[in-house]
This record gives C-alpha cells, structure tokens and sequence, in this order.
C-alpha cells in the first residue's frame, strides 16, 4: 500500500486484469450451450444477429432477404418464429435496437474472414465485453470507492463467474453491453466523490475509515463525456433502460450544477437533448415509430401493449421480492450471494456514504422497471435479464459494504462459491445437452440448486406453500433491513 492507504497502480492493475480475464472465460465456458432445444441461438438472439450480418453486408437494418435466404439456418434448426411486419415501403427491420447489432458487426466480418461460424464469434466478442465490465467494476470499486483490493476482487469476482453476469456474457442480447455502460457512468460520476456540500458527505481517508475532506466536486473533461455518452447508448441498446439512462443523467446534471459548473451540465443537457431528438427521429424513419416494437408483428394494438395489454399492477408487486428469491427466475436461486444486496443497500442509506445516490438510484428504478413494467418475470429466457443492466450498482453496493464491516467478506465468499458452483453446473450440463439456456435449465442436477431452491418461493405455481414461503422471506427481508439499516446509523454517528 501507498500513502493514505491507498493501493499501487501495479496491484489495480494486476487485479482488474485477473478479474477481467477470469471472467471472460467464464462467459465463454457457456458458449457452446444450445439456447433452446431446436436452436443454438435462440428466441430474441436471431434477430440481434440477422440485423448485425444485415449490417455487415448490406449496410442497412434491413433482413428481409436474410430472412428470405434462411440465413439463421446455421444456428437456428427449427423453424425461426416472425417478428418483424412487413413495413409499407417492402422493408422488415427487427422490432429490436440497433446499437447492439451496430456493435456486433466488426465480429460478424471477422468471422467470415477467418472462416468461423459467426455467431461463436459475436459470442465470443460478448464474452470479452464480460471480462471488460469486470475489469471496470474492480477498477471502479477501488479508485472511485475505496475498497482495498482483496474485497474488490472478491466481491467482483464472486458476481462475475456466475449467474446471470457470466450466463449473459454468452448471449446475444443488449443486456451486458447496457450493464456496461451503466458501469462506466458510475465510474464518471464518482469521479472526486461528487458534490462539495453538505459537509457530513466525507470520503474515507484509510481502508474503512471516513476522513474529514470534503467531497471535491470537479470532474474531467473525459469522465463528463463517457458519462454522457453511456447515457446516449443505454436507449439505443433497448429502450426499456431509457428510465435507467434518465437517472443517471439527473444524477450528473444535478451534481455538476449543485458544484456550480452550470456550464458544463447546460452543455449536457443540451448533448442529451439532441441525442433524445435524433434518436425520436431516427425511430420514426426506420421503425415507423418513437420505439422499435412499432416494427414488430406482436404490438399491433399500440407499441406501449408491450408492457401488457391490461396490466395488474397490484399482482405485479409480488416481483419485488420475487426478482431476489423466485425458486427459477429469482437471482439468489443461482447465485445466493445476491441476497447480500439487501442489507448493502440498506447499510448504504443512513451510513452517509457520498456514493450512496449514484448506487442505489438506478439500482431501485431498474428493479421498478422490472417489477412493474416488464411483461413478466417468468420469461422466456435465463433469470435475471430484466436486472442486469443495473446489477453492476448492486455489485459495489457489496464491495463497499464488505470493505466496511469484515465479516461480510467471509459471507460473500462462502455463498459466493455455492453460486460460482451452480454456475459450473449449468455449463457442464448444458455442454452434455442435459439442459439449454432457456427451456430446461431449472432440470439441472446441480445438489445445491436442488436442494437450496425447495426453500424458495414457487411464484409459478401460486400454492399455499408457495405464499407461505413469500411471507417467510418478506419477513426475514425486512428483519434483515432493520439489522442492516441500525449498523448504517451507528457507523454514520462515529
């Protein structure tokens, strides 16, 4: 360690690459896993996919004529369902956004370059994309948030070598490039610690001590630019994370008017402003309409019914605490460290810390969006898609609260490794064609998801057992938000 206890650039840098590469390979370890029984590329990956080689050869979003050709018929065995209409200018685009199919084309050249099967190699640029998201959030946890390295590392790695983190590092869809971008406005934002006042905002001068400096307030030119411009990408990546892509923005217009850089958050918001106005138009004139969907065969009563056509928002509540605990969707079913985000959360709220906005904001609206907006949380996909994009707050939200009180580490360690195990499973039993992604995955012989899931909620099959398990879990949530909420307080008050 160097002065004021902080790590050397040579051991940052030693760790985010271990971080980085480990979770890289984990990505890739799943690749050969088929999607579906009748697809190696399945449901929504197609269309990602059609749009990138659409893109590659033709130049345009486009894929009638790959359509016509068949062109899925090396990664899609069965029949490909429909999800584009027929536009009224001849044209079929897939009722998807473009950025991760833009982003996906230098893969696609390269594979037919040097003749590999495009769509292992737009999964294997995806699993680079994994390793790098893991690399940033070690960085970011110990340069911007000032957890020491071990519990960095740790804590990242935990998350990075399982589910859904390592599961979506292998599939074509935007949710791990949007996790990314969240990634990197986080970074920006914390940049300096924020904003000045009020003065009981302090940053930790030691390994888990806070120091008597005030927050500084200035950021460079470069962090108000990748904040801005991961703002950007979030709606081109999908618009359900425009409400994602809003918080963060709000959250460094008021951060830099608040320091007295009004300049700087008038040109941002000026940035974003156009953005908003080029992306409305660029919809209209490719997709017929303000969102992507207006493309789609599945919305013909309105581009909003993709939330629903009649939707109960009351029996939708249940997935705030169906999205953590649900015995097959539920992100602790398979990988139980994520039950910790609970009491980092809550720690965070009344401990002061001067990060506290920049992670839980955009952690609680994209779980909102997920409970309340999203069509339903038994999909057809792997757990935790929904969720992704914002993981990457809960993951700090971890790593600070780990740094702050030790005996949390030798948790995420113990239930981390359990997850970590569930995932190896799960690619092993894939491999074997014993499950896929998709349909079956749940099937898997893995002794501690078997076992570790009898405890937990079966939303899909409302018994009675099943809502008394709801009210078992609820109960011990807001037990453990009591506990974690008083050692918040008295951490605040030293």
């Amino acid at each position: 360690m160097t002065e004021v206890g902080r790590p050397s650039t040579s051991t940052v840098r030693l760790a985010v690459v271990a971080v980085a590469v480990a979770a890289s390979v984990a990505a890739a370890a799943g690749i050969g896993v088929r999607s579906t029984r009748g697809a190696q590329v399945g449901v929504d990956e197609p269309q990602y996919l059609l749009s990138a080689m659409s893109l590659a050869a033709d130049g345009d979003l486009d894929i009638a004529d790959e359509l016509a050709a068949q062109a899925w018929r090396p990664f899609h065995e069965s029949e490909l369902p429909q999800q584009t209409r027929l536009l009224p200018d001849g044209r079929r685009v897939s009722p998807h956004d473009p950025l991760l199919a833009l982003l996906l084309v230098p893969s696609v050249i390269a594979a037919e370059a040097v003749g590999v099967a495009t769509w292992v190699a737009v999964k294997l640029a995806l699993a680079l994309l994994a390793g790098l998201l893991a690399g940033l959030l070690t960085w970011t946890a110990v340069r911007r948030l000032d957890v020491g390295v071990p519990a960095a590392a740790g804590v990242v790695g935990v998350f990075a070598l399982s589910a859904p983190l390592a599961v979506y590092g292998n599939q074509i869809y935007p949710e791990l490039p949007a996790a990314l971008a969240v990634t990197v406005a986080i970074a920006a934002l914390t940049q300096g610690g924020g904003h000045p006042p009020p003065n009981r905002y302090r940053i930790p001068t030691t390994s888990g001590q806070w120091g008597a400096q005030p927050v500084a307030g200035g950021w460079s030119r470069g962090a108000v630019w990748a904040m801005t411009a991961a703002v950007i990408a979030l709606p081109w990546l999908s618009v359900k994370y425009a409400p994602v892509a809003a918080t963060l923005a709000a959250i460094g217009l008021t951060r830099r008017w608040r320091a007295g850089q009004r300049g700087s958050a008038a040109g941002m918001a000026i940035t974003l402003v156009a953005a908003g106005c080029v992306f409305a138009v660029v919809h209209l004139v490719v997709y017929t309409g303000l969102t992507p969907y207006a493309a789609g065969d599945h919305f013909t009563s309105g581009q909003l019914t993709v939330a629903g056509t009649a939707p109960d928002f009351v029996g939708r509540s249940q997935r705030l605490l169906g999205l953590l605990v649900d015995r097959e969707f539920g992100l602790a079913a398979w990988q139980p460290a994520w039950l910790l985000m609970l009491p980092a959360v809550v720690w965070l709220l009344p401990s002061r810390h001067p990060q506290w906005p920049v992670l839980i904001a955009p952690l609680a609206v994209g779980w909102l969006n997920a409970t309340f907006v999203a069509l339903t949380m038994h999909g057809y996909w792997f757990p935790g898609r929904q969720l992704v994009v914002v993981l990457p707050a809960a993951v700090l939200a971890v790593a600070v609260w780990a740094q702050q009180w030790r005996p949390a580490r030798a948790v995420v360690a113990a239930l981390g490794g359990l997850g970590i195990s569930s995932y190896g499973w799960l690619v092993v039993a894939g491999l074997r064609g014993r499950i896929t992604w998709v349909t079956d995955f749940w099937l898997v012989a893995d002794p501690w998801y078997q076992t570790w899931s009898a405890l937990l909620p079966a939303y899909q099959r409302p018994t009675w057992l099943a809502w008394l398990a709801h009210a078992l879990w609820l109960l011990a949530a807001v037990m453990v938000a009591a506990w974690s909420w008083r050692r918040g307080a008295i951490r605040s008050s030293r």
